[in-house]
């Protein structure tokens, strides 16, 4: 049989002792992996985990820190690619080179 329960959705900074020992219940290895990408009606998100009690189904916010590439790190990469077009160069021009002969000091 199905109850109706109350859903709320909370931030995780406002979860109570309680909340916090049946999340550590829910995912004793950690919550990470098991976060659910929520869209808003704004076209924004945000991610959250779940958890349910006898009387409420709660959506709980969860930070969550997403990687971005920012124009440093395009910076990196592009100077990594000339580098390592300048190495190949180098390698061409010491296999094009003759051997030098060993003198007899």
């Amino acid at each position: 049989m199905q109850t109706n329960r109350k859903k709320l959705i909370i931030n995780y900074a406002n979860v109570t002792p309680e909340l916090m020992e049946a999340i550590r219940k829910k995912y004793p290895l950690g919550w990470i992996n098991h976060t659910i990408k929520i869209p808003t009606a704004g076209g924004a998100f945000f991610f959250a985990i779940t958890i349910d009690t006898e009387e409420v189904s709660y959506l709980i916010k969860v930070p969550v820190k997403i990687d971005t590439k920012s124009d440093k790190d395009e910076d990196f990469f592009d100077s990594s690619l000339d580098l390592k077009e300048t190495e190949e160069k180098e390698e061409d021009e010491d296999k094009e080179k003759p051997a030098e002969k060993e003198s007899d000091y």
